[in-house]
């Protein structure tokens, strides 16, 4: 088998790909638009990338109702911590490395809502109360002060038909409870997993 063909320099990407038009190289913001403040109270949705001390890299998913976030001011917003598996991979990593990437969705939008910052983890603040979900108060949050914002365009959704229910297979891999007695709880019998996983796994939701 023929070895790849590396890509090493960033004259030899930029070559390849040509550059950007001048929109698009220049679309970045640093502070909130009154549009990107309505597309964060529509968003029930985003993932936060992180990364350690050491480059090694994290994505997680968060979602709450639409409008969980809480914009603070024209350069800092706040994400509600809620109940979750404890592993806390990205706040570890924030700890070490604040730099953070997020990126807000809305269902059936192609476009996304992009935010790269720095972030920190604050305990408590007056803000929390607007965080309040179905009586749960986070026990912290994920503050992020804004060194960019821009909206990406909707290629990446127009390909993989994301939105589309034709395109949708939920039964093209196993379910969750089957793929967690394949891969770290083989101990555990089939038919207990697949209790913890029905329709009971919704009332944790905002339990810790």
């Amino acid at each position: 088998m023929d070895e790849p063909t590396t890509i090493t320099s960033h004259d030899e990407l930029r070559a390849l790909l040509g550059p950007p038009t001048p929109r698009v190289a220049n679309k970045a913001r640093r502070t909130l638009h009154e549009v990107d403040r309505q597309w964060l109270a529509a968003s029930p949705f985003c993932l936060v990338a992180t990364a350690d001390a050491d480059g090694n890299c994290d994505v997680s998913p968060k979602g709450d109702p639409a409008g969980f976030t809480v914009v603070l001011d024209e350069r800092t917003i706040a994400i509600p911590e809620r109940p979750g598996n404890r592993r806390a991979d990205g706040f570890h990593n924030i700890l070490d490395n604040p730099h953070v990437g997020l990126i807000y969705l809305i269902p059936g939008r192609t476009d996304t809502l992009r935010i790269n910052g720095r972030a920190r983890l604050v305990r408590d603040a007056p803000f929390f109360d607007e965080m309040v979900v179905k009586g749960h108060r986070p026990q912290f949050a994920l503050v992020v002060e804004i060194d960019e914002i821009f909206s990406h365009c909707a290629k990446a959704f127009m390909r993989s038909q994301l939105w589309d229910p034709q395109s949708w297979q939920p039964d093209a891999v196993p379910s969750r409870a089957r793929i967690a007695k394949l891969t770290t709880s083989a101990d555990i019998a089939l038919a207990d997993l697949e209790r913890h996983y029905g329709p009971s796994y919704a009332d944790g939701l905002y339990r810790s």
